[in-house]
């Protein structure tokens, strides 16, 4: 097994996706070392809002990129999550590696995690956004906005207003604003637009559910969306 990981980090080295870094995990100490995070393992590679270059095996619509992170000694295998931004399809793999190769569409924007099960527990990375490289594509959109709080069918104690709070990223680095959609039909209607910063306060009435969401945009004139939120206030 030692021998197979490092004949795949010497392949990944030299055919894998474009990894910007040097090579050395920022989060943690090492693959060699021993890890107990309480919140699973960290992730290494496709980077945070990053663009993955063209990967190994490259066709005009996919390419395999290796997908990485640190061992960690509590897990006995684990199960790598890849979701497709755009079209929302879902992957699952199942796997005793650090490293392991997933084909995927190019000029797409996937999002990634990895958890494992300890001791009747599941153990979970971060998310993390990436944009897969396509040829000839010079801008990316934004990433779809992260919505922060509050959170998907969070039930709110009685209160006359709520702040909304999001991130936004993009691998361009050209975010121009955040309009913000918001209201009691779904889906709800335009609120703010050219929003410069990643939270907004909204007026709210109690026994009320609202429902809410943000586009993002950017300086080439591309959009995406954080898809619908909801939230009740108590009475």
């Amino acid at each position: 097994m030692k021998r197979l990981t490092y004949l795949l980090s010497i392949f990944i080295v030299l055919f894998g996706c474009s990894n910007p870094s040097d090579g050395t995990p920022e989060n943690g100490s090492g693959n060699g070392g021993s890890q107990d995070d309480p919140n699973g393992v960290l992730l290494v590679f496709p980077e945070e809002s990053s663009l993955c270059n063209e990967g190994t095996e490259p066709t005009p619509t996919q390419s395999t990129v290796f997908f990485e992170w640190e061992p960690n000694d509590n897990a006995q295998s684990y199960t790598l999550t890849v979701e497709n931004l755009a079209t929302g399809a879902i992957s699952q793999f199942d796997t005793e590696d650090f490293i392991f190769p997933v084909t995927i569409e190019r000029a797409q924007a996937f999002r990634w995690s990895v958890n494992y099960e300890a001791q009747g527990e599941t153990k979970e990375s971060e998310v993390w956004n990436f944009y897969n490289a396509g040829p000839g594509v010079q801008t990316y959109p934004p990433f779809p906005a992260e919505i922060i709080a509050p959170t998907m069918a969070q039930s709110l104690p009685a209160t006359s207003s709520v702040v909304l709070q999001w991130n936004g990223s993009d691998v361009d680095e050209d975010i121009t604003g955040f309009d913000l959609y918001f209201g009691t039909e779904n889906p709800p209607a335009i609120m703010v637009t050219d929003i410069l910063v990643n939270q907004s306060t909204v007026s709210v009435t109690a026994g009320t559910i609202y429902y809410w969401s943000i586009v993002t945009r950017d300086a080439a004139g591309n959009s995406s969306e954080s898809g619908v939120y909801q939230f009740v206030v108590l009475d």
